[in-house]
């Protein structure tokens, strides 16, 4: 056989990739996951009663920018992992930058706080079922993360595991923003982080078996 045989045959039956299919494969997981932890949050924890009125205040907003930022982070990171051979990129910044945001926050909260209050700042009245409660919510992001992950080509398969993992983790602290009673810097700090790196922890250890070619 020639070798412009060998090619044409080769060929044959080739289609055009889809350009798309990474974008598309996140937008219906993170959707799904994220409908999903509002639902639970909705039927099974409730949500707040005086959202409306704390929804008027700054600092609620700081806390939803928290993990909507880590999820955008997780996102970017995700998305580019999923290629084969590729990089984080940016989404290490994304990730990176609000952590450090409300570490020093809590940093500068805790050293200018009365000294009796500093514990009950960062322990808040739900530290006990905090990241339990976000971790029960990342459930639904974390199938559709995976999901998605599963249909495309990583390589790196347990740093993509981490990354997913987070992605469906800052996705159910940001639909636990609708429950949560805590606003202070401090309790988010520790226990929203918290929450958010139990399914990263997993998607870290499941990862080289789920994402195996």
């Amino acid at each position: 056989m020639k070798t412009d045989e060998l090619i044409s045959m080769l060929a044959t039956g080739v289609a055009p990739v889809d350009r798309h299919v990474v974008a598309r494969r996140f937008c219906i997981s993170v959707l799904l996951g994220a409908a999903g932890a509002v639902l639970i949050v909705s039927m099974v924890l409730g949500v707040r009663a005086d959202l409306a009125e704390v929804a008027a205040t700054p600092i609620f907003w700081a806390k939803v920018a928290l993990p909507l930022v880590v999820t955008i982070g997780a996102l970017v990171a995700s998305t580019r992992l999923a290629r084969p051979g590729a990089m984080p990129g940016s989404g290490w910044l994304w990730i990176s930058a609000p952590v450090a945001a409300v570490w020093l926050a809590t940093l500068y909260l805790l050293i200018n706080a009365p000294a009796g209050t500093r514990l009950s700042m960062v322990l808040g009245q739900s530290w006990r079922v905090c990241p339990f409660n976000i971790a029960m919510l990342s459930i639904p992001s974390f199938v559709a993360v995976f999901w998605a992950l599963r249909g495309l080509a990583p390589t790196r398969s347990a740093l993509t595991g981490a990354v997913g993992g987070l992605l469906a983790g800052s996705t159910a602290a940001l639909a636990y923003c609708l429950h949560c009673p805590e606003m202070s810097i401090p309790f988010w700090s520790l226990w929203y982080l918290a929450g958010m790196l139990v399914p990263s922890a997993v998607g870290a250890a499941l990862g080289p078996r789920l994402l195996r070619w």
